[in-house]
């Protein structure tokens, strides 16, 4: 007989500063078969402590915390724990915290109005290896990378054109899509399309998600057929 194992749920660890925004978040997020809050704390170094102990799969960061912010805690997340995936929460929309986010390591960045279908899709994104920025948030970001084509475009500055492979694999990377989920679009194995990826940076120059999203804009690189 058969026995179908259910795929286990994603982990969270949810740090925001307002027990009631935590609660909130929870009920929201559990409201999913699979997701499982196996923590909530109130800043920065409280998420470092607990993500070391509990091994979440991503972890939801506030930026305004005390103690430890969310910005500093994704450094030393990036450094101390770099195995698991952040995803900022927030009500601050401003260029200068996008940035900052992306930079310290941030995979996704989402705002607290969004409805929980998004934030749902953000967590599900981010857990699989992609990017998410809700639309406002996008705009703010990609508009910030727009002040400097130069150096996002192809043949520019030494940069090499992309290959034919690149490009499907960096179309798919501005759709959210992990390595698993393109390595089976593609029907190539997930250890080629890590090599596609590392490709694709070095060639452009581009050592970070938002700036190769960024770039596939420009370029008009969509969905590959």
């Amino acid at each position: 007989m058969n026995i179908t194992r259910a795929r286990p749920p994603i982990r969270l660890l949810i740090a925001d500063d307002h027990p009631m925004v935590r609660e909130g978040l929870k009920v929201s997020l559990e409201s999913e078969h699979f997701i499982e809050v196996i923590a909530d704390v109130s800043n920065g170094q409280q998420a470092l402590e607990q993500a070391a102990l509990l091994g979440p799969d991503v972890v939801l960061l506030d930026i305004s915390m005390p103690v430890m912010g969310g910005l500093e805690a994704c450094e030393s997340f990036r450094q101390r724990l770099p195995e698991i995936r952040l995803l900022i929460v927030t009500m601050h929309d401003n260029r200068e915290y996008i940035l900052k986010a992306v930079q310290a390591g941030a995979a996704g960045y989402v705002l607290k109005d969004v409805p929980t279908e998004e934030l749902l899709l953000a967590v599900q994104t981010v857990f699989q290896g992609g990017t998410y920025f809700s639309s406002s948030v996008a705009k703010t970001l990609f508009s910030e990378f727009g002040t400097a084509p130069a150096r996002l475009s192809a043949g520019s500055h030494g940069q090499q054109a992309l290959s034919p492979r690149e490009t499907d694999v960096l179309a798919l990377l501005t759709e959210g899509m992990g390595n698993k989920e393109i390595a089976s679009q593609l029907s190539i194995s997930v250890r080629t399309v890590e090599a596609h990826r590392l490709k694709i940076k070095q060639k452009l120059g581009i050592n970070n998600s938002a700036g190769l999203i960024r770039y596939a804009l420009d370029h008009g690189i969509g969905k590959p057929v």
